[in-house]
């Protein structure tokens, strides 16, 4: 899987960019007949739905020619919103000092989900404290970690 989203993330990038936004992300979620094709897009002005629609319609077009997934599926194209998915290291760094909820692939310490205070990002390695306690976690080891949005 972590092939074919390396792969997507390569087609759709340039496409992405060229229409001046950042690719935030790709996922593909298999699920039967129904599997969808995420992608996140950002910029530092927001983004509209027009945005959406935009970078949409260019990477349908540019998916109907690479045609890199063998099954039917939607594609979704949205900013990444308040509880931010991310899908790497650099992605985590201006928001040290932040909670997140994390998934780990496996349990650590006997938690596999849970919420933390992100401490530090090093490489591939993350710094979190959950109750009290510090957790160092590779991002291999991550299924999924995305940020949990404060309303003060």
């Amino acid at each position: 899987m972590a092939n074919l989203q390396e792969r997507l993330t390569d087609i759709i990038r340039p496409a992405v960019e060229a229409l001046d936004y950042e690719l935030w992300g790709v996922e593909f979620v298999r699920a039967g007949k129904f599997s969808t094709l995420r992608v996140y897009i950002d910029h530092p002005n927001g983004i509209s739905v027009d945005d959406c629609a935009d970078v949409s319609y260019q990477v349908s077009s540019l998916l109907d020619v690479e045609d890199p997934i063998n099954a039917e599926y939607n594609l979704e194209v949205s900013s990444p919103g308040m509880e931010r998915p991310f899908f790497n290291t650099e992605q985590m760094v201006p928001y040290i000092n932040e909670t997140v909820a994390v998934q780990l692939i496996a349990a650590q310490k006997n938690k596999r989900k849970f919420q933390a205070l992100l401490e530090a990002v090093e490489d591939d390695t993350l710094t979190l404290t959950v109750d009290d306690d510090t957790l160092q976690v590779k991002m291999r080891d991550v299924k999924s970690i995305h940020l949990v949005p404060r309303f003060d």
